[in-house]
């Protein structure tokens, strides 16, 4: 019988990618393991999963998979490594393991090559960073003080004490890795006795306690853009903790947030601020100046203003990070009532107050619209 096309075996196009290759083959291999499949279609499903395993083998090698795509079946030789139908299920065991790794997070920590010592890269870290909103808006550069780490000058790095020397785990051969078997399953994971270094040092030097390196800090150049708001995040590559085994080092996320203003209040681009003015002001109207981030502005009070008369004020506010425009400044008006009045003040008021009530006019807007509102709940 014919030997199927390996992209029709693994249902992917000829243009796969290596990852589309392997997530391909993971699919199949959980599909189609003896174990997973009993009675009747135990055994098609084992000659579908060695089929599998053969495409992958194929596919993942990039000489092989060109010299499959130029000649076919007939570009390789599966006698070259031992048959690819032979017998077993290491196959299986890598996929299930990577299918673990990208659940637990182990796919950070894989073995070099030539089953070398596990290479893992370093944790992120995060630094808040508190900025006046004055600078959000216009962007800054700052300094900040990270954690850093160089290499020990007791040990020079080896994390063994002076005079002596790592030697190679005995529990991984010095691979990083062992195998936990069970039945048909293979699973890889970190040696626990060196923790993935391949080496375990007898006497560890006293300076680093082994490690080799010791922490310090450092200072790091951030640039903050303008328009940033409280609650982004920046991402400086390459600054969190160092990888393990010459693993890459892990990434600084620095959060922002917004000190509290003494005026303002953001709200995406948008600003607002309370505006108080005088009963006077108010009454008669005029024009006050209102603070904004780029100096002051004018507005005219119109004659007869009530307390929470909004004030919108265009392009005023902050242009964001992805804005092409700024926002707007909201002034809201807080009409404020006279405190610690003279006997004299008090008197021209009840003359004031006894004048508008003679003249008919409405003087309270609010007050003559919740006497009508009264009488009609009580009627």
């Amino acid at each position: 019988m014919a030997k199927r096309d390996y992209y029709e075996v693994l249902g992917v196009p000829k243009n796969a990618s290596d990852e589309e290759i392997k997530k391909a083959y993971r699919k199949h291999a959980m599909k189609h393991h003896p174990d997973r499949n009993q009675g009747d279609a135990s055994k098609a499903a084992e000659e579908k999963f060695k089929e599998s395993k053969e495409a992958y083998e194929m596919l993942s090698d990039p000489q092989k998979r060109a010299a499959y795509d130029q000649h076919g079946h007939a570009g390789v030789d599966p006698n070259m490594r031992g048959g690819p139908g032979a017998e077993g299920y290491g196959g299986f065991a890598e996929a299930f393991g990577d299918i673990f790794g990208d659940m637990f997070g182990q796919q950070r920590g894989r073995a070099g090559a030539g089953g070398g010592r596990q290479v893992f890269r370093g944790s992120d870290l995060s630094y808040a960073m508190e900025v006046t909103l004055e600078e959000a808006a216009r962007g800054k550069d700052a300094q900040i003080r990270i954690p850093s780490w160089d290499a020990c000058d007791v040990c020079h790095g080896s994390g063994a004490k002076p005079g002596t020397q790592a030697k190679t785990c005995g529990t991984c051969s010095g691979s990083g890795a062992v195998q936990m078997r069970q039945g048909f399953f293979s699973v890889q994971q970190t040696c626990p006795t060196c923790r993935g270094t391949g080496k375990v040092i007898p006497e560890p030097c006293t300076a680093c306690h082994g490690q080799g390196k010791i922490k310090k800090q450092k200072t790091l150049e951030v640039k903050i853009p303008a328009g940033i708001d409280g609650g982004m995040r920046i991402r400086s590559a390459g600054n969190g903790e160092p990888g393990t085994n010459g693993g890459p080092a892990g990434d600084l996320y620095i959060e922002i947030r917004l000190k509290k203003h003494d005026i303002f209040e953001r709200d995406g681009d948008d600003i607002h601020c309370s505006v108080p003015i005088s009963i006077i002001t108010a009454s008669l109207g005029g024009e006050i100046d209102v603070p904004t981030l780029s100096g002051k502005a004018a507005i005219d009070i119109p004659e007869g203003t009530q307390t929470g008369k909004q004030f919108r004020l265009r392009g005023k506010g902050i242009k964001g990070v992805r804005a092409s425009y700024p926002g707007d400044l909201y002034c809201h008006i807080l009409v404020e009532t006279p405190v610690k009045l003279s006997e004299h003040q008090r008197k021209l008021l009840r003359e004031l107050d006894e004048s508008l009530k003679k003249g008919g006019s409405k003087h309270s807007p609010s007050g003559d619209s919740w006497t009508d509102r009264l009488k009609s709940f009580f009627s």
